[in-house]
């Protein structure tokens, strides 16, 4: 037994010894490798859940007292594209989910035909809470919650975000151009491409413009297969 102890304090040393002369060379650490030889992977399911119990808390606007449910936003986690639209409307208030609406739907037909599913996008807004009877959103309840919305952005890491209309497009890209003349074209938004189109609400109002959203849908699409 004495001789198992001596031998392991020997080899317990011998380790000591090489970790110090590894870290006076400048090796700071090693990391394990995960099961399979793979690199550890984020859990950004577990990160969007923390930020929405986070924001669930959230009383920094009036929003809140108003609303029926949190619309945090829901879809993959490991998504290459983000919708961000404005605001929930009464079908989502309800539900607590975006895009459910009529709107919704609009945009479901939207991702089908770019040959996808909504299970493998992910989409918010940028409000997390219902403005009453539907109206806009306000310049401050928009300052107010980005910062929620820009760590979703950070932990989904998209390849490509699509802006839904005005609001969500000018406050990601801090303009006040018209959504008529940023639709259509990238932007950069942090190392991420962005580009602007039309919101799904204006669609039902206006269906002539549908081509002009397919016309950026396919360029989305040329982009994400890069």
């Amino acid at each position: 037994m004495n001789e198992i102890r001596t031998e392991l304090k020997e080899v317990i040393q011998s380790i000591k010894s090489y970790l110090e002369a590894e870290r006076d060379s400048g090796v700071e650490g090693y990391y394990r490798e995960t099961q399979a030889g793979l690199s550890h992977k984020v859990d950004k399911e577990g990160l969007l859940k923390e930020l929405h119990k986070k924001v669930s808390g959230c009383k920094a606007c009036r929003l809140y007292e108003t609303r029926t449910n949190l619309v945090f936003g829901s879809g993959n986690p490991d998504a290459a594209l983000m919708f961000i639209g404005e605001a929930p409307g009464k079908e989502e208030d309800a539900q607590g989910l975006p895009f459910v609406g009529d709107a919704g739907k609009m945009l479901t037909n939207i991702i089908t035909a770019m040959g996808y599913k909504r299970e493998d996008v992910y989409i918010a807004n940028c409000l997390k809470c219902r403005p009453p009877m539907n109206r806009s959103p306000l310049m401050d309840e928009l300052i107010t919650c980005e910062p929620h919305l820009i760590e979703q952005i950070e932990i989904v890491k998209p390849k490509v975000i699509c802006c839904l209309g005005r609001f969500a497009a000018q406050l990601l890209l801090k303009s006040t151009v018209a959504i008529s003349q940023l639709r259509g074209k990238f932007y950069d938004y942090h190392g991420i491409k962005l580009m602007p189109t039309f919101h799904p609400a204006y669609l039902l109002r206006n269906p002539g413009d549908k081509r002009l959203v397919w016309d950026d849908m396919k360029k989305l699409k040329k982009e994400l297969e890069k």
